[in-house]
């Protein structure tokens, strides 16, 4: 007698940004509201080609792992190319980025196997309510979605479609919750975060949205902000730099590039010695500032000459924290029909970037030796400082917890503590 059918809860496979994550786990929710069953879900990221391929690979991997589910593509690569999932053999529904946050779409699935609407008629963004992900300290909040932007390497406009903003009533509603649940740490996530509140009545400014939660939620203990456009930085953020000590001092920035005639070919809004006015600036309002930045090796036309500015760049705005992004052409951009780079080249400057990058955390993991940090526990021997660098503990400690500790020692890429009593 064959084995009874075994109803399975859905697999999810996410690839990407912190807001594809975000996005997973309310994915999670309805699909789990829904009761979903034998399915697996592959949440796609659209920022390179390689990420795509990356993405292909998976899908065929989890199709051996899962014969008999039903295999559902979605995410940013899904909106831009869904002709591509919906080709493959292993794939049986591609959905679009707006779909996938619709509970009608896995309440009642449908006949259609592909179901991508006009990203670029989206007007409204949700505030998906989630109880947070990845460690039990910390939870992400969407604030907002889309791009304005037409940056000539990305195609991510057309994954997420124009920007918009979640009210700042529903935000602030949804980190009272996340707090109450007992998150120590609460994080802000968007695709161009610094555009938050453009198409809301009065356009207030991301800082307007800072400091409203932090006066509105005063039992949040910390509030973190991800990835930024520094040139869109407004007053009242860099108030709530230079005053606010719950508002964590570890900033990423959008730079992409260190060399103004690669910037203007990249239409990027920023110029070299802007990027390094804000760091400099930041720095003067809050000198434990640590920063993170975005930097793409080997677009099309970079010369030697250009690539040393990026280069240069990571010692001018006192870079520690690097995202290195070998250049890949995505088809559909104007930069994919630019003069390109040879890929050995490119291949090779991305990895002199990281080592610059290493050598910039070896600096900052040896200046933080003797000093003392309120570290918030991501598991019970890991925890992370205010400026993200992580710290081992060498007996256990409460889990979501804010440790005050002394830096002992370190090792390659971390830093070693003891809680202070």
């Amino acid at each position: 007698m064959n084995a009874p059918f075994t109803k399975k809860p859905p697999v999810f496979s996410t690839h990407g940004c912190r807001l594809n994550t975000y996005e997973t786990e309310a994915m999670r929710d309805l699909a789990h509201r829904a009761g979903v069953e034998n399915t697996v879900v592959v949440n796609t990221c659209a920022v390179t080609a390689e990420a795509v391929r990356k993405a292909r690979q998976d899908i065929r991997k989890l199709r051996r792992a899962h014969p008999g589910a039903t295999l559902i593509v979605t995410g940013c690569a899904a909106q831009t190319e869904p002709e591509t999932f919906a080709a493959m053999p292993e794939v049986d529904r591609v959905i679009g980025n707006t779909e996938k946050m619709q509970a009608g779409t896995w309440a009642n699935p449908g006949t259609e196997a592909v179901q991508v609407d006009d990203i670029m008629s989206v007007t409204e963004t949700a505030g998906h309510l989630i109880d947070g992900f990845g460690t039990r300290s910390r939870a992400y909040v969407q604030v907002q979605n889309g791009c304005d932007h037409r940056c000539t390497f990305c195609i991510i406009p057309y994954g997420r479609g124009n920007s918009r903003s979640v009210p700042a009533g529903v935000v602030v509603d949804q980190i009272r919750r996340l707090v109450q649940r007992g998150y120590n740490e609460i994080v802000l996530t968007g695709v161009d975060l610094t555009s938050w509140g453009a198409d809301l009545p009065g356009t207030p400014r991301l800082g307007n949205l800072v400091m409203r939660i932090l006066k509105l939620v005063p039992d949040l203990p910390r509030l973190r902000i991800s990835s930024i456009d520094s040139i869109e930085v407004d007053d009242d953020l860099m108030e709530a730099i230079a005053t606010q000590p719950r508002l964590m001092p570890h900033l990423h920035l959008s730079l992409q590039h260190g060399h103004d005639l690669i910037l203007k070919r990249m239409k990027r809004r920023h110029l070299r010695d802007d990027a390094i006015r804000f760091c400099d600036e930041a720095r003067r309002l809050r000198p434990d500032m640590v920063f993170g930045a975005d930097i793409i090796a080997g677009f099309p036309t970079e010369t030697d000459e250009h690539f040393q500015g990026s280069l240069d760049l990571v010692e001018a705005c006192g870079l520690t924290w690097l995202h290195v992004f070998p250049y890949s052409a995505r088809q559909g951009t104007p930069a994919a029909r630019m003069p390109a780079v040879d890929g050995a080249t490119i291949k090779d400057r991305a990895a002199r970037l990281r080592a610059a990058g290493a050598a910039r955390v070896d600096a900052h993991l040896a200046a933080q030796i003797g000093t003392t940090h309120p570290v918030l526990m991501e598991n019970t021997r890991m925890g992370r400082t205010p400026q993200f660098t992580e710290v081992d503990f060498t007996t256990d400690q409460p889990e979501g917890a804010v440790v005050q500790a002394r830096i002992t020692g370190r090792n390659e890429t971390r830093l070693i503590a003891a809680p202070i009593d």
